[in-house]
């Protein structure tokens, strides 16, 4: 599931050698038997998946393609159909797979096309993708140019469905997976030519060591591109919910847009700047046939759908861009 080898071998390339030596372990505590007892399940599955490969990829639209209908059996496509099925839920896409549409709950490219206009140019860089989920902005991030993209979710189901689309590549892009948090990437790397944190920092206990994690990671100079739940209100105001947050367990910290700019000042970044404020809606989060749990819908007041079941603002994300500030000599 994992190119282990070629990672290692991209970021000593990069200079990072101090994490490509620790990553054998820490994959292989990631994937040691008995973290996850689906795990076996989720590979045995992979591993039925038929063995077809094309070289017809579309990694800049929409939908994140690998092959067309036409090039396998309509028997095969069944078979196909039913393997993925079996990987549900699937969060982040969408993708087609050999005409398989995989219809997921997130519409991830309406985030990427809030947040692409505004990136300096991903071409030939060197991109970390932080809490990257089943790794659709991976690929994309790939169709943009960069020269490599690595990824890092400690979902093993995410591991699984990355593999699931990847395996279908008969030419694949240097696009990988790894099962692991930022806790995993040693302190002060600096190796990073654009970092993406979307979705997590509202997840994390300590905002900003997350911060502060994400800028260890970019060389000086290098671009953060951070998205994440705000509220309105001036540099003060942070929402710390009392239990739940839109029936999610684990939301933390949820500040405005100015106090989130402080943050990462605080934090050294510099051109901190909010490229992008949108509401969440039911037509971005939503049920499908391939995620069949409640979403954003069931998550918000009926009465009052500017308001989530708790009572909470309901959910607005920003998108966040912000410079490493130091010349490379800085380092060390």
């Amino acid at each position: 599931m994992i190119s282990l080898d070629r990672v290692r071998f991209l970021l000593a390339e990069a200079g990072m050698e101090r994490w490509a030596g620790r990553l054998p372990r820490q994959v292989a505590e990631a994937l040691a038997p008995g973290r996850h007892g689906d795990l076996e399940r989720w590979r045995h599955l992979l591993e039925g998946l038929p063995e077809v490969k094309s070289a017809d990829l579309e990694l800049t639209a929409a939908v994140v393609r690998v092959g067309g209908a036409d090039e396998i059996a309509p028997a095969v496509r069944e078979e196909l159909h039913r393997g993925l099925r079996a990987l549900q839920p699937w969060r982040k896409g969408p993708f087609e797979l050999f005409g398989v549409r995989i219809d997921s709950e997130w519409r991830s490219d309406l985030k990427w096309a809030r947040v692409a206009p505004h990136l300096q140019p991903l071409a030939g860089r060197r991109v970390l993708d932080v809490g990257c989920g089943n790794g659709y902005y991976a690929w994309r991030m790939a169709g943009a140019g960069a020269q490599w993209v690595l990824g890092i979710d400690p979902s093993l189901l995410f591991l699984v469905q990355f593999a699931a689309v990847r395996r279908f590549m008969a030419a694949p892009p240097d696009v990988h997976l790894l099962p692991l948090g930022i806790e995993a990437v040693p302190p002060g790397l600096k190796g990073f030519d654009t970092v993406f944190s979307m979705g997590v920092l509202y997840h994390r206990r300590s905002p900003m060591d997350h911060l502060e994690a994400l800028r260890g990671c970019l060389r000086p100079g290098g671009q953060l591109v951070l998205e994440t739940l705000v509220v309105e209100g001036d540099e003060t105001r942070v929402l710390v919910p009392r239990g739940r947050y839109a029936r999610m367990r684990n939301v933390w910290f949820i500040p405005s847009p100015a106090a989130l700019v402080n943050w990462l000042r605080r934090c050294g970044f510099q051109e901190v700047r909010v490229v992008d404020v949108t509401p969440t809606t039911p037509a971005e989060q939503r049920s499908t046939a391939w995620m069949g749990f409640e979403s954003l819908a069931q998550a918000l007041d009926p009465a009052d759908p500017g308001k989530t079941v708790e009572g909470y603002p309901a959910p607005v994300r920003a998108v966040v861009l912000a410079r490493r500030a130091g010349p490379p000599e800085s380092k060390g």
